[in-house]
């Protein structure tokens, strides 16, 4: 969940090299480093409630398993304009979500805001995010953390209802459609707070200490808040599975890998595929399917594969002999394919499609075996078929599990967008008035902070026009590129061959810039007075009954 992000994190992201493309390649970003007070130049750390520092966002490629985003931009309808400039640099698993925009099917988008202070221009990247996904034909969620608000940053019930109004007010005036989509509290949604009880029962305190670096010091509430938050995520499949795409800020990813292990966990059955009736690994999986592939019976006198065949083969198999396999494995997994293989004996080698028990009823898992058409073997915790594909075994497992009271919850998705800096050059801070620049501001006062904003400009103008600015450290820049240039790709791209070309000083892009944010201020308030009555008469309570310390609301 995007949790008041932007405020706590810095980041100075590198914008592409668009001089070197040609005029109808589209404007983007790519690439980045961070400046950061609390980590090194090769550290990446991410903490959802801290101060995130990403030195790198591609060491988030290879340490963390997001996907680049790039890769699959030529598959979405569509695409956002951040999504198009590498605003959005990366995702997990997001092709569902794609897919199903293409085929015109149900997908879901959701994202929850932390009302600790006023929404801001790094909060609408989030905004635009849910609000296009939403125009795409997606069921769209959008929801105010007040529990974790309460739990882990200490604020009254008071604070949080005055920040609520301004989040939901400034998301409605952006383009929410507040009438298809759902908005909420934690708080009051029991829905929400019973599936996270049930999600509770899957989870345990040394993986929170893993995972966020609880103690014994950390506050129960707190704990609360987190499987209150993966219920979030998970909430828009409560009455049908369905693709969904959280977006967030990389600092959030902890919290999207835990959800997606959680959904696993939930489910009444795994689906795995398989050799023989017990379970390899995934190396020895390997292993034993080249194996599969490359013998034949009728070198060991047999009609059929069996398992003591594979494990004399492999006692007397040779480095290149598994490199002519294709495969490549350590000694250890060998041998213990080889043991497992040889315990089993004379039991044929056949590919398999498995049904793992994992929190099945016994009614479940019955109706799940009698469901299985063709030939089958049944055993106390597994099931395995030999007529169904992996997908229609999925699909099948998923369809008993409804069936007999699961939720059936798809791996929920993420796509991950680069964090804003701020006007003055270091954190973009709610603290700091001058480093943002709120949905709330007086247009003349967001003016007034663009035309005081750091920029990536040389020393003199003379300089400027001989080397050309810095776009890709100018604070100013992705003012352009992340909201004044809007879908307008050309601008986007103009301003930065202009700029790097030393063709556009300083002044002038901060007056041009300056001017623009007044415009988008002016209309922003005037939307956001037009949103309170449709927010009023909306069924969301923004005047909380809960009490907190010293008895204030």
């Amino acid at each position: 969940m995007t949790r008041d992000t932007d405020p706590e994190t810095h980041e100075t992201p590198e914008l592409s090299e668009t001089r070197a493309r040609s005029d109808d390649e589209r404007a983007r970003t790519d690439g980045g480093e961070t400046e950061t007070d609390t980590a090194g130049a090769d550290d990446v750390a991410l903490d959802p409630w801290g101060s995130s520092t990403v030195s790198d966002y591609r060491k988030l490629f290879e340490e963390f398993g997001i996907e680049e985003f790039d890769e699959l931009l030529d598959e979405v309808p569509n695409p956002h304009y951040l999504m198009r400039r590498g605003v959005i640099f990366g995702h997990r698993d997001y092709r569902p979500v794609a897919e199903a925009m293409r085929e015109g099917d149900e997908f879901a988008v959701l994202s929850g805001f932390m009302p600790t202070g006023d929404p801001h221009i790094g909060h609408k990247l989030v905004f635009d995010e849910i609000i296009w996904h939403q125009r795409q034909g997606g069921d769209a969620y959008g929801l105010i953390a007040d529990l974790e608000a309460h739990s882990a940053r200490g604020l009254s019930w008071g604070e949080i209802d005055e920040h609520a109004r301004d989040y939901l007010l400034s998301l409605i005036a952006l383009g929410f459609d507040a009438e298809a989509g759902d908005l909420y509290r934690q708080s009051d949604n029991r829905e929400l707070q019973d599936l996270a009880f049930e999600l509770g029962s899957k989870a345990n305190f040394s993986e929170f200490e893993a995972i966020y670096g609880f103690g014994g010091e950390t506050s129960v509430s707190h704990m609360q808040s987190v499987v209150t938050q993966m219920a979030d995520i998970l909430y828009p499949q409560l009455e049908s599975p369905k693709p969904t795409v959280i977006p967030v800020g990389p600092d959030q990813d902890p919290h999207v890998r835990l959800a997606r292990d959680l959904a696993s966990r939930m489910r009444f059955f795994g689906v795995t595929e398989a050799y023989a009736s017990f379970e390899l690994d995934e190396q020895e999986k390997t292993l034993v399917a080249a194996c599969y592939d490359a013998l034949d019976p009728a070198e060991f006198d047999d009609h059929d594969l069996r398992c003591v065949h594979v494990a004399e083969f492999l006692e007397d198999a040779t480095p290149e002999t598994l490199d002519e396999l294709g495969v490549v494995v350590d000694s250890a997994t060998v041998d213990s394919a080889r043991a497992k293989l040889d315990e089993a004996g004379m039991e044929p080698l056949r590919p398999r499609v498995r049904f793992l028990d994992r929190n099945a009823t016994e009614e479940a898992f019955d109706a799940l075996v009698e469901a299985i058409d063709g030939e089958k073997r049944v055993f106390d915790e597994h099931v395995d078929t030999f007529e169904l594909s992996a997908e229609e075994a999925e699909e099948l497992a998923r369809q008993v599990e409804i069936e007999n009271g699961g939720y059936g919850f798809l791996p929920p998705s993420s796509i991950y967008h680069r964090f804003m800096t701020g006007l003055t050059g270091g954190k973009m801070s709610s603290s700091i008035p001058a480093s943002h620049i709120s949905l709330l501001d007086d247009p003349q006062e967001g003016y007034d902070k663009v035309r005081s904003a750091t920029t990536g400009g040389r020393e003199t103008a003379e300089l400027q026009r001989e080397l050309g600015g810095e776009a890709d450290k100018c604070p100013v820049y992705e003012l352009y590129a992340y909201l004044l240039s809007g879908d307008d790709d050309e601008f986007a791209k103009k301003v930065y061959d202009e700029c790097v070309g030393g063709e556009r000083l300083c002044g002038g892009c901060k007056e041009q810039a300056a001017e623009l944010m007044y415009e988008f201020l002016e209309d922003h308030q005037e939307k956001r007075e037009e949103a309170e009555e449709l927010l009023d008469s909306l069924d969301i309570d923004l005047d909380s009954k809960r009490r907190g310390p010293g008895g204030e609301h």
